[in-house]
């Protein structure tokens, strides 16, 4: 089986486990349930659960006490894709091949779906501590799990994304913007999963740096495929960077610079990947896939 059919598989696996846990549609605030539920079943990679569940094997994990932050950090990663597709941010009306929720629901009810999975996201995380009691690693998980996507990691990010829109940015300040927009919820799923498999303090550390170059790269490729991509190929309008006079690592470096330094942090990422203990065959594969990919 090659490793993008392995994603596929694993990716099916994983929104088995997303559909035991998202809301039923009931009840006076069922219109917000609906438009939770919409974008959570709109498919898309799972990366971010993907790469937490890999990085819990890796170290050993055997329990389905990563399941709820599996569900949890593709929640967070959902509520932030249905704010950045608002009129206000990005005002994009198709993601994934499928009209985003302010165009279905209105945008009172998108805000308002992505407050409520934001918030449902950690009462699923929590959960956790009804099924295996109250464990140190799961305090840290959760403790990971509100910071990495908050208002020092890729709140963080987007509003400094936003603000500078229309602005000339540095190479440094759009990499400040990579890490905290995009690696930080990257580097979230990794560290969590080695967390809850018991990783000493050093390897969540390499862990964290792998992540970090991994969520860079990825995003430079997504500045490149925005340049390079059709809508049909990406599903979703291409040249939104440019139509938003957005600064990406393109406009700053073209293509085969940008290309460039995804290849030199993606081999960087790779070598310390095989530093790390466990069977890395399937992660490494899936990071290559990730960062290489052409939609």
């Amino acid at each position: 089986m090659t490793t993008s059919d392995r994603i596929l598989e694993k990716a099916q696996q994983i929104n088995t486990v997303i559909e035991q846990f998202l809301p039923k549609e009931e009840g006076k605030q069922k219109v917000l349930l609906e438009a939770m539920n919409y974008t959570m079943k709109g498919g898309g990679k799972r990366i971010r659960p993907m790469l937490m569940q890999e990085t819990y094997r890796l170290f050993g994990g055997k329990e389905t006490v990563i399941e709820p932050f599996m569900v949890a950090i593709e929640m967070i990663h959902t509520y932030s894709l249905i704010h950045d597709d608002l009129p206000a941010l990005d005002n994009d009306d198709y993601r994934r091949g499928r009209k985003t929720a302010h165009v279905v629901y209105g945008e009172d009810i998108a805000i308002l779906s992505g407050d409520g999975l934001l918030n449902y996201a950690f009462e699923v995380a929590a959960s956790t501590f009804d099924t295996y009691g109250v464990r140190e690693e799961i305090a840290r998980a959760l403790m990971v799990l509100t910071k990495k996507p908050g208002i020092y990691g890729m709140i963080a990010g987007q509003t400094v994304d936003v603000i500078m829109t229309g602005k000339a940015l540095t190479l440094e300040e759009l990499c400040y913007i990579h890490e905290l927009k995009t690696a930080a919820m990257i580097e979230a799923s990794m560290m969590i999963g080695a967390i809850l498999a018991g990783a000493s303090n050093e390897q969540v550390k390499e862990v964290e740096e792998i992540a970090r170059l991994v969520g860079v790269a990825f995003q430079i490729q997504d500045d490149i495929l925005d340049y390079t991509g059709t809508d049909e190929q990406l599903g979703k309008p291409s040249h939104s960077d440019e139509k938003n006079d957005k600064t990406t690592f393109v406009s700053i470096k073209g293509i085969e610079a940008s290309q460039k330094e995804v290849e030199e942090m993606s081999q960087k990422a790779i070598e310390k990947l095989r530093k790390l203990p466990g069977d890395k065959e399937f992660l490494e594969g899936l990071i290559k896939s990730l960062i290489y990919r052409k939609k």
